[in-house]
């Protein structure tokens, strides 16, 4: 399929001040595609300016070789410079997401602004928000989508940076190439993007094998908690408030950690709740044909993808978890009848 539509291609002809934005707590897709798409569009003569809702992760800062991103929640400094680009703005590109809420308190800031929305996401169902959408949910990033589009404009455009980028993007959206979405499309990305240098050890040793010694003595305690339930073939995980600060938890350390749940022999789902200082965050994941998608969308005003999946609650830790315990039975029989 042809991602760069005529009107794409018209207002991207002439050079910009465009902003590009990720969801807030950005993972390596968010950061990947975005920091891919912008030096694109910078070598094709825009004036780019780089904006994340939140603070970057440790694990990926490397990916910033030139620290171009501004943190919104910067007040020093960040946050005036974020709103002068947004409003000099003549393009807004928001990758990997397509609902305003992910973008925090920047939302509405991005609301109010003149200049017109690109969305470049392969997420289900994105919000009516985008002046132009490049969606394709068949992509297993959005750095794949933003693989094609520099492909389709000028293939020559691409070099060692930008795959690099886009290659993280990719390796971690599909859990390093294990996940269901791994196609034959995506290994013919990723091999065409290794011709320009990228390392792949090298990726993958700076994003998972790069933890300060407090975020793997956190997932020890993480594992410690597990539950499992049987008869809904479910586990979850709980980090306190208090578990946090005494493992002085910085932005990404939890990222990943739901995962070790799918491990537990004949759990097709898993969950981790994280109690933070306004909500719990919560993070779904699941094998096979169990979508924790439609649960986080139904019961935790969340979303994502059909194995992959977040969402919200404003409820006390405690709540949050009881009100999950009081949702399963609704779902024993999809959860016993899934083939691991």
């Amino acid at each position: 399929m042809a991602y760069l539509t005529d009107s794409i291609r018209d207002i991207l002809r002439a050079p910009k001040n465009i902003v590009v934005t990720m969801h807030r707590d950005p993972d390596a897709d968010a950061i990947g595609s975005s920091l891919g798409w912008a030096a694109f569009l910078t070598k094709i003569g825009h004036r780019v300016t780089v904006i994340s809702p939140t603070e970057v992760p440790g694990n990926l800062i490397w990916l910033d070789t030139g620290s171009d991103i501004l943190n919104f929640e910067d007040r020093k400094a960040g946050r005036s410079l974020c709103l002068e680009a947004i409003d000099a703005a003549d393009l807004i590109c928001c990758l990997d997401f397509s609902a305003m809420g992910r973008l925090k308190d920047m939302a509405v800031f991005i609301n109010r602004a003149k200049a017109p929305v690109l969305v470049i996401d392969h997420h289900l169902d994105p919000e009516p928000f985008a002046t132009f959408l490049i969606s394709d949910v068949s992509a297993a990033a959005t750095a794949q989508i933003v693989y094609y589009c520099i492909g389709e404009w000028d293939a020559s455009l691409m070099d060692e940076v930008i795959a690099e980028r886009l290659y993280a993007g990719i390796m971690t959206d599909t859990g390093s190439f294990r996940h269901n979405n791994t196609t034959r499309e995506v290994h013919l990305a990723v091999a065409d993007l290794m011709q320009y240098g990228v390392q792949a050890d090298k990726v993958h040793r700076m994003i998972f094998d790069n933890s300060p010694l407090s975020r793997l003595q956190m997932l020890g305690h993480s594992l410690s908690t597990i539950t499992v339930l049987p008869e809904f073939r479910t586990s979850y995980m709980v980090l306190t408030h208090k578990t946090l600060e005494a493992f002085h938890s910085s932005v990404g350390d939890t990222d990943g950690i739901v995962n070790f749940g799918l491990q537990v022999e004949d759990v097709v789902m898993t969950v981790l709740f994280i109690e933070r200082s306004n909500e719990v965050k919560i993070s779904f994941r699941s094998v096979a044909d169990f979508s924790v998608r439609e649960l986080a969308h139904a019961h935790f005003d969340g979303g994502g993808h059909k194995n992959a999946s977040g969402g919200r609650s404003n409820l006390s830790l405690s709540a949050t978890i009881e009100k999950f315990l009081g949702i399963l039975p609704h779902y024993r029989e999809q959860l016993r009848a899934v083939n691991k």
